[in-house]
Parts: structure tokens; C-alpha cells; sequence
């Protein structure tokens, strides 16, 4: 089987996009990251891709006139790398429509929660408040809705008495680290598939809150 190309949108830091890149560099994922694209030039995976050889590019959404004209460029990037699978990992932009519909079932986002509780921001702050007992993190695919395709792995962390948003975070990170690469690998594989409004693994429908980590 061939390797599958992915293109990785990143805005920050990049700690997912490292755990992909280690993954791919040591066999558990059988893809190239062909490029890395970043709405800012001074997100730190720029230079965690450059290190790892990998292409590189810059679109700045302050260019531009609208999310629609942005959207419509940064479709005609990703399409100069030819990727099979799109990969969100703190790309911190909301996507339009069409965007979306170009890559449907080719796009994986991460986000730190127990979908469908929690979309949007600040999710780790809304756990503490909210006393819950259990938190977590979330993959799947995206779709129009923001935070809201269908969920393909989710992994959960305790949420400790003594507990900050940082210290709440950490644990989670931890969690994405494992279980986005595990996520990426499966695609890459032909196992993984989005029908309809759910997520199919291994030719079966996965429920609504997606696997678990560790099954």
C-alpha cells in the first residue's frame, strides 16, 4: 500500500504535529506529511517541520478581505501538495463551507473534549467549573458544524480536587499525543472511513461518542 500524503494546518505550537511527524519517522504511521501550513509565521511547527524536512507555507488570514477569499486560497494550497487526509492540529480557524465540502471525509480535526460536551474554547476551565469528574479528548472528522462531525477516538483523564485549566491541560495533551497518531495511522491504512453522518472503522459504524482509548 502506498504511503498516504497528508497536509497538516497548524497556528501554534505544533506538539501534535510533532507526535505525527515521530510517527511517521518511525513506522507506527505509513504516510509522508507533505506539507505544513500555518496562518502565522511565527507558529513554532513551522520550525518542528523545517527540522523534519518538511515543506513549508504561510497564508496570513490578514490578507484578506473575508474568511470565504482566505478559505478559497488556502483550498488551492492544500490542493498543490495533493493530500489524501487534511489534518487540523490547532489550526485556529473556523473553516467555511466550502472548504469543508472539498476535503469532506479527508479532514480530521482534534479537540480537547469529550465531544459533543464542551465545543468551542476554554473547554478544560468549563470541566473544573462544571465539577466534572472525568474529561478528555476527542478526534473525528470534521464537518460543517463546528466541533461537531462525527467522533471517530475519544481518550479520558481523570479531573483532580486541586486541579487547574494548566494541569488539566497537560493531561489531556498527553492523551492527543497518543491517540491522534493512532487516529492518522488508521486512515493511512483504508480502515477508516466517514459515511453519512458517522465514522466507520474496520467496516463497522462506530457510535456516536467514537472508540475509546484504550479499548
Amino acid at each position: 500500500m502506498a504511503p498516504a500524503r497528508l497536509v497538516v494546518l497548524i497556528s501554534g505550537s505544533g506538539s501534535n504535529l510533532q507526535a505525527i511527524i515521530d510517527a511517521c519517522n518511525n513506522g507506527e504511521i505509513n504516510a509522508n506529511i507533505a506539507a505544513v501550513i500555518s496562518n502565522k509565521a511565527d507558529a513554532y511547527g513551522l520550525e518542528r517541520a523545517k527540522q523534519a524536512g518538511i515543506a513549508t507555507a504561510v497564508l496570513s488570514h490578514k490578507d484578506f478581505d473575508s474568511r470565504e477569499a482566505y478559505d478559497a486560497q488556502l483550498m488551492n494550497v492544500i490542493d498543490s501538495f495533493v493530500p489524501n487526509l487534511v489534518v487540523l492540529a490547532g489550526f485556529m480557524r473556523i473553516l467555511t463551507p466550502n472548504l469543508v465540502q472539498k476535503f469532506k471525509g479527508k479532514m480530521l480535526n482534534i479537540h480537547p473534549s469529550l465531544l459533543p460536551k464542551y465545543q468551542g474554547l476554554n473547554t478544560h476551565q468549563r470541566a473544573i467549573d462544571a465539577k466534572d469528574d472525568i474529561h478528555g479528548v476527542s478526534v473525528h472528522f470534521v464537518t460543517e458544524e463546528l466541533d461537531g462531525g462525527p467522533v471517530i477516538l475519544q481518550a479520558k483523564v481523570p479531573v483532580l480536587a486541586d486541579d487547574t485549566a494548566d494541569t488539566l491541560a497537560k493531561r489531556v495533551h498527553a492523551q492527543e499525543h497518543i491517540i491522534y497518531p493512532l487516529v492518522v495511522k488508521w486512515f493511512s491504512e483504508q480502515r477508516l472511513t466517514m459515511e453519512a453522518d458517522y465514522a466507520v472503522l474496520d467496516k463497522k459504524q462506530l457510535p456516536a461518542h467514537g472508540a475509546h482509548y484504550p479499548e
